[in-house]
């Protein structure tokens, strides 16, 4: 008997799944899979081993990836950062490196071949990738197995937090909307979201509807001049982040950007096109 689960958060095909999942479901094989690291800037998720296949979602540098099963420069595999379950090119995942140690603070920064300022940038790594510090020279730090160096104060150890995941959401305003982006160079609504607050300590799934399930709090969505900043307010298929009591912050596909605009003009847009709030939750202090 095959038990209903979600093929977001869940690794399992007709032909292959999880090891883990044995017994709750049915499939041609069961295998453990191995572990992996996303060695590029970022790594795109499709929902299918295509390049014309629609983005599912993003891993980040550093990020840790089990892969089941590899074929035609692509892996099936989930990120181990938010269980999302996707297909990745293969050569942008490489073996584990030492776990991590530090996460970028800062929407991006730079990774030189050398702790030198004026040396050519090897690549941009976003906010939230994961770090490998092995040691410090001068006002940079160095990363496992010769990948680059860092201006320290651009990162921050695992397990210490901005302490606001409204300041974090506007520092990524005019970053551009991009369908599945996670990734300060491209971001969707529920990007935005998960990105602002894991880098606030929060723990937050990828995708809108289930951070409308398990964030926070209800708030009567009825009465939309009571809101407070950092109340998540969602519509079917979509999520903000209020800034104060009148203005949300959210990457919007209507401006195809991260923008600010009062909450009054999105709920009416958004009425008009069949979609009311559905609900607005706010996070425990």
């Amino acid at each position: 008997m095959t038990e209903r689960l979600d093929p977001r958060f869940h690794p399992f095909r007709d032909d292959l799944a999880a090891l883990a999942l044995e017994g709750r479901i049915t499939a041609g094989r069961f295998v453990a899979g191995r572990p992996r690291q996303v060695v590029a800037p970022s790594a795109v998720m499709a929902e299918a081993p295509r390049a014309d296949a629609r983005t599912a979602s993003e891993a980040l540098f550093g990020e840790r990836v089990t892969v089941y099963d590899e074929r035609d420069g692509w892996a099936w595999g989930q990120l181990a950062t938010d269980d999302y379950v996707g297909y990745l090119p293969a050569g942008a995942l490489g073996e584990p490196g030492p776990e991590p140690t530090h996460r970028v603070a800062v929407p991006r920064t730079c990774l030189y071949p050398r702790p030198d300022l004026k040396s050519c940038p090897v690549r941009l790594v976003s906010l939230n990738a994961r770090l490998a510090v092995t040691g410090i020279q001068g006002e940079f730090v160095e990363l496992a197995d010769g990948a680059g160096y860092l201006f320290a104060r651009h990162v921050a150890p695992m397990g210490t937090a901005a302490p606001d995941h409204v300041l974090v959401a506007e520092a990524l305003l005019a970053t551009p909307y991009l369908w599945g982006g996670r990734q300060s160079l491209g971001l969707d609504c529920s990007g935005l979201v998960q990105l602002s607050l894991d880098a606030a300590g929060i723990a937050c799934p990828r995708d809108s509807d289930i951070q409308e399930r398990e964030l926070g709090v209800a708030v009567d969505s009825a009465d939309l001049t009571a809101l407070e900043r950092g109340d998540l307010v969602f519509w079917k298929g979509h999520v903000g982040i209020m800034v104060d009591a009148d203005r949300l912050l959210h990457a919007s596909g209507h401006h195809m950007l991260v923008v600010i605009e009062p909450l009054a003009t999105a709920a009416l847009r958004n009425a008009e096109k069949g979609l009311p709030v559905t609900s607005v939750r706010r996070l425990e202090r």
